[in-house]
């Protein structure tokens, strides 16, 4: 994703809309820990977000997911 698009948050949230179960169109949910991989995966490759702003990031997206029976949504970030 990261390679084909211009911003990491772009890369996520078309990560979530291939990646979620809702039907077409939905909230484009996925879990947490699926979000955090992948969001890690890409910052580390993109290099230009410090592992500070990562994990920050991550903490304030975790405290919505928790509120959300785990699960992270498109509007989340």
């Amino acid at each position: 994703c990261l390679t084909l698009l211009q911003s990491l948050l772009s890369s996520m949230k078309h990560a979530c809309e291939i990646l979620t179960r809702d039907p077409e169109g939905g909230a484009a949910r996925i879990p947490f820990e699926t979000f955090s991989f992948l969001y890690s995966y890409l910052t580390h490759i993109d290099g230009e977000i410090s592992e500070e702003k990562m994990e920050a990031f991550l903490k304030g997206i975790k405290e919505q997911a928790d509120q959300q029976s785990g699960m992270v949504l498109l509007r989340n970030f």
